[in-house]
C-alpha cells in the first residue's frame, strides 16, 4: 500500500474501506483484537456527535455558537458516520461486504407495518 488515500477513483467502496482500515490499523499502534474492535465502534458514537453539532449549527439551537453549520456540514459528518460504520465492520468480520449485503438484503425484504402491528 502506498498510503495514499486520496484516490477515490480507484476500487469499489469495499476495497476503499479496506485500504483505509488498513492504514488506520498502522497508525494505531499495539492494540490488541479486542482494544482495536473497541476503539472503532467508540469512533462511530464519536462522529454521530459531530452529525448532531453540525445539526444544532444548521438550527442555531447552541446559544453559544448560534448557527454554525450548513446543511452540506451534516450530509458530510454523516458520510463520516457511515465510512466509520464500516471500517468497524470490517474491523469485526473479514466478511463484512457479505454480512453488510445480507443484512441489507434482510432489510429490504422486511415487510414494513403500521407502528404496533406485529408479523402473523
Amino acid at each position: 500500500m502506498n498510503g495514499d488515500l486520496r484516490d477515490t477513483t480507484t476500487g469499489s467502496m469495499w476495497e476503499q474501506i479496506s485500504r483505509m482500515r488498513e492504514a488506520l490499523d498502522e497508525k494505531i499502534g499495539d492494540l490488541t483484537e479486542r482494544e482495536r474492535i473497541l476503539f472503532c465502534v467508540l469512533k462511530i458514537g464519536e462522529e454521530f456527535g459531530e452529525v448532531a453539532e453540525a445539526l444544532h449549527g444548521v438550527n442555531g439551537t447552541n446559544p453559544r455558537k448560534g448557527k454554525s453549520h450548513t446543511m452540506e456540514d451534516v450530509v458530510k459528518e454523516l458520510v463520516d458516520v457511515a465510512v466509520t460504520t464500516l471500517i468497524a465492520l470490517e474491523t469485526i468480520t473479514p466478511d463484512a461486504r457479505r454480512v453488510f449485503e445480507t443484512r441489507l438484503q434482510f432489510l429490504m425484504d422486511r415487510p414494513l407495518r403500521p407502528s404496533g402491528e406485529t408479523a402473523a
